[in-house]
């Protein structure tokens, strides 16, 4: 979750995945903060960190 929101990291990296920006997140959801959305891609290039994940093709 963000910094105690019910945002989880999981919904903001799929927004950004799919070409929302950082703005565009703020505006629907106007608790975080842009520093909120940096911080939950920095987690989550964490949890992947050192993990050999395959990359689907897009269709």
């Amino acid at each position: 979750m963000l910094r105690g929101l019910r945002i989880p990291v999981a919904a903001t990296v799929g927004m950004i995945a799919d070409g929302m920006m950082i703005d565009e997140i703020l505006e629907a959801y106007p608790d975080p903060e842009a520093d909120d959305i940096t911080e939950s891609l920095r987690y989550a290039a964490e949890a992947v960190r050192e993990r050999e994940l395959p990359l689907l093709k897009a269709a």
